[in-house]
């Protein structure tokens, strides 16, 4: 028997807490680099990511808007979505 449903894309998330610090800002700005408009991915981070928040606003005004899941204590976990172009 088949549905016609449509199909749900899943959001993927990016699990900063084993990447190394060093390359934390960077991971993240290749992940959403992938990311197409009006989609979304899920950072899960070990606080909150404030500093990275703002770089990525720097380097893409505008484009990303962000929910906090959850925050803390342990795990800050945020999806970010970019703007419909």
């Amino acid at each position: 028997m088949s549905t016609n449903l449509p199909m749900v894309e899943e959001i993927p998330a990016l699990d900063l807490r084993p990447v190394p610090r060093s390359i934390r800002h960077a991971t993240v700005i290749g992940a959403l680099s992938a990311i197409r408009p009006g989609r979304s991915l899920d950072l899960v981070a070990p606080h909150d990511p404030q500093p990275l928040l703002r770089q990525v606003e720097g380097l893409e005004p505008d484009t990303w808007s962000v929910e906090y899941l959850q925050q803390g204590p342990d795990a800050w976990t945020l999806r970010l979505t970019r703007a419909q172009s």
